[in-house]
């Protein structure tokens, strides 16, 4: 993976942020232009953050993001989030893979993070699925907190945990 960029400012990119299927369960989408996502970008390119651009092996094509955004240094607590905008590569198994490799380096020596963790709506089947395959449990449940596809939903909190030695 690569660090996300204003040089991933592309017309690919803005159409998986006002694709109505890719960002029904995101907090931002659906009124973007280059101007805003370069914007985004740059502010991006600014801040000392775990930001990366998920890219095909074979052909460097931008597929996705992947962030561990806040990190609380302090407490080693990050937040997790993703997305796969290229629905072209939805179900292949690249978010998981993406997320493997994200996890296992926050939970590295380098950085230290010994919990990721992450909110959810309720209805989002898939990626609770995901999340529970990369081992992630569920912590808490806010009620009625996020309104999506025209109701209020519930939004699940989940956690994974650095596994240690406590002896």
């Amino acid at each position: 993976m690569v660090r996300l960029d204003s040089k991933f400012a592309t017309e690919r990119y803005v159409e998986w942020m006002n694709d109505p299927e890719v960002n029904l369960f995101l907090e931002s989408g659906g009124d973007y232009s280059i101007d805003k996502l370069t914007t985004f970008l740059q502010d991006v390119e600014k801040r000392d953050m775990l930001f990366w651009a998920i890219c095909l092996r074979e052909n460097d094509l931008h597929i996705g993001n992947i962030k561990i955004d806040p990190v609380n240094e302090r407490n080693g607590v990050g937040e997790y989030g993703i997305l796969l905008g290229d629905k072209n590569h939805w179900g292949k198994g690249f978010a998981k893979e993406a997320s493997k490799s994200v996890m296992e380096y926050c939970f590295s020596d380098e950085l230290n993070i010994r919990k990721i963790t992450l909110g959810v709506v309720q209805d989002n089947k898939t990626a609770l699925e995901l999340y529970r395959k990369l081992d992630f449990v569920q912590e808490g449940l806010y009620k009625q907190h996020a309104y999506h596809n025209g109701k209020w939903c519930d939004v699940v909190r989940m956690a994974s945990f650095r596994e240690t030695n406590n002896d």
